[in-house]
């Protein structure tokens, strides 16, 4: 069974997201990296991204985005989870129901890993 994603820090992300153009990126960069692109490796969790992204506010009830997806509701709270957990999403509990939004300056970091040096 897989092991679950640790959440990155803020502090974290500047140690972990170094433009790979820019030279050999650290192992524990490299480990960063990785466990964020691996939670985008699922079609859903890369759509369920883009809802939240898109939604009013920025922000999405987990009850509003299991029809879009096609998905259960446990599903889909998996799926959130995983990008909660890789530091891409944040939750809040509000009630009976969680609200997520997307973490930009990690999704902007991620961008800027890949991305080469102008110059």
């Amino acid at each position: 069974m897989p092991s679950p994603l640790p959440v990155l820090q803020p502090d974290e992300l500047a140690a972990c997201c170094s433009p790979v153009t820019a030279g050999v990126v650290s192992d524990d960069a490299a480990e960063a990296l990785a466990r964020m692109f691996k939670a985008l490796g699922d079609p859903t969790r890369v759509k369920l991204l883009s809802m939240i992204a898109a939604a009013p506010g920025g922000e999405a009830c987990i009850c509003d985005m299991t029809e879009p997806v096609g998905l259960s509701q446990p599903t889909v709270s998996h799926h959130m989870k995983l990008l909660v957990e890789a530091g891409l999403a944040t939750r809040e509990q509000r009630g009976r129901w969680a609200y997520y939004r997307v973490a930009p300056e990690v999704l902007r970091a991620l961008a800027g890993a890949l991305s080469p040096i102008a110059g």
